[in-house]
């Protein structure tokens, strides 16, 4: 019987062998469009829920970020096409008059917007920018912002 104590650790092998030929570094220009982030996102109210929707719509709201990536912020904000419909948001006109309700909300959001996820269909989205970065707070798939 062989001891255990005595065999060699085939992995040892792996260490003591030299490593492979250093990779070349390719610089690659990668355009500067908006970023999405989910930090301040709220899905605890009902009325801003995706709970119930179905794949189509988490499909149409990767495709509209997706394109959205493609654009810097003014570019977006500024944008005239009826089918982007990009444009702040008026607490005072919606069922939210107090906003976000996130903390620090007044030094973090300069203007909110929303921005619609297709033409007619599957509601807007709503948030802010910072910079080239939206932030989005709340997926509206039913248009509830709105009464």
């Amino acid at each position: 019987m062989s001891s255990k104590k005595h065999k060699k650790r085939q992995d040892t092998e792996i260490r003591s062998q030299p490593s492979s030929p250093r990779r070349e570094v390719v610089n690659i220009q990668i355009s500067e469009g908006i970023s999405f982030y989910l930090r301040y996102y709220q899905d605890d109210k009902d009325k801003f829920s995706i709970g119930g929707i179905d794949a189509r719509y988490l499909a149409s709201l990767l495709r509209r970020l997706r394109d959205l990536s493609q654009l810097n912020a003014q570019e977006v904000i500024n944008n005239q096409s009826k089918s982007l419909r990009c444009h702040g948001i008026a607490w005072k006109e919606t069922t939210e008059p107090n906003g976000f309700g996130i903390p620090n909300e007044s030094a973090l959001v300069n203007m909110p917007y929303q921005f619609q996820i297709s033409a007619n269909e599957y509601g807007r989205v709503h948030g802010f920018f910072s910079e080239n970065v939206f932030y989005i707070v709340w997926l509206d798939p039913d248009h509830n912002l709105y009464s």
